[in-house]
């Protein structure tokens, strides 16, 4: 049996950061600087009352609108998040009622990041080739920009927020090809919200400055830019390789990449690293940003509008963890 994405569609939230309103509250960096810097000129914001599993109801929501029949018929509910609203129950369990999904329904959340949708894409090809499910729905949802600290220009100039909503079934426009697969969790602290677990529970206020003027906040995201960079420049090439030959084909045969829209000179330095066609690269984030797991789901949902998932398109998501994941889907 094979596995198929079906359908696709995204929620963003109405309120919207710009890189002018950055910039007055930063004067030292104009729009134009952060625009040609990161390749984004707004990002999406959720309202304080709005919780990843809010932005996940609203996209999935979307997807049966345009798919009749869908809601009815989904077995299976995925939902990748580490924004999730409690430390228990699970979101997904949540989400099951308020979608109205049969109650003959799994579910269960997966905290995973940058890399985490094409987790999902292997997790339910698995439960659809193995028969355990015949249509599955893969939510992503996160709110990274509650996690920034209002002093932190960096993180804030990259990171929105959005959700999506992926239907994997038995047919589909999309066939789900290999995985590539990994994780280093050596590198778990180079991006990081170090209190309100269970390890560091309360808040500290703990603020760290280095050498470089770089501040890292033990109650904030922290990111490592330089390490994750260099993370990158090593693992994505080297699953990309693995993954073509899994699929035993080469660089020339694929139609359209689709990395993890991270911020644009990082992938830039990659598409030009690994010699990819400009014109094969599809790139999706000057109107919503970084928005983590759902970076991949966006662009697929906007190249697929604009006709360009056609033959071989590979994915590639790698990040916080350290993680990452790579597939092709065949169009």
């Amino acid at each position: 049996m094979k596995a198929y994405i079906k359908a696709i569609d995204y929620y963003l939230p109405v309120k919207v950061l710009t890189n002018t309103e950055i910039a007055e509250r930063f004067p030292e960096w104009s729009a134009e600087k952060v625009a040609s810097k990161v390749g984004i000129t707004e990002r999406h914001i959720s309202a304080d009352n709005e919780t990843a599993a809010d932005m996940a109801c609203q996209a999935a929501e979307k997807l049966f609108k345009v798919n009749e029949g869908v809601r009815e018929n989904v077995d299976f509910l995925l939902l990748c998040s580490q924004s999730v609203d409690y430390k228990l129950p699970s979101s997904s369990c949540i989400l099951q009622n308020r979608l109205g999904l049969k109650t003959s329904c799994g579910a269960f959340d997966f905290n995973l990041g940058c890399s985490g949708y094409e987790y999902g894409l292997a997790v339910a090809k698995g439960l659809i080739v193995s028969g355990i499910a015949k249509n599955v729905l893969l939510l992503t949802a996160e709110t990274y920009t509650k996690y920034i600290n209002p002093e932190d220009k960096g993180n804030m100039t990259i990171f929105g927020d959005a959700a999506t909503a992926t239907l994997i079934s038995t047919d589909g426009f999309a066939e789900i090809g290999k995985f590539v697969l990994g994780t280093d969790g050596s590198g778990a602290e180079n991006l990081i919200v170090k209190t309100k677990g269970a390890r560091i529970p309360n808040v500290t206020g703990n603020k760290v400055e280095d050498e470089n003027g770089n501040v890292q906040w033990d109650d904030n995201l922290f990111m490592d830019g330089k390490a994750i960079f260099d993370f990158t420049s090593e693992a994505v090439p080297a699953m990309t390789e693995e993954l073509l030959k899994k699929e035993n084909l080469k660089q020339d045969d694929i139609d359209l990449w689709v990395f993890h829209q991270a911020n644009k000179y990082m992938i830039n330095y990659l598409r030009k690293l690994m010699c990819i066609d400009k014109d094969k690269f599809y790139v999706f984030m000057d109107k919503v940003g970084n928005t983590v797991s759902s970076t991949i789901p966006i662009a697929l949902t906007e190249a697929k509008k604009e006709g360009k998932l056609n033959g071989n398109v590979l994915l590639a998501g790698f990040g916080v963890g350290l993680s990452w994941g790579g597939t092709i889907i065949h169009c």
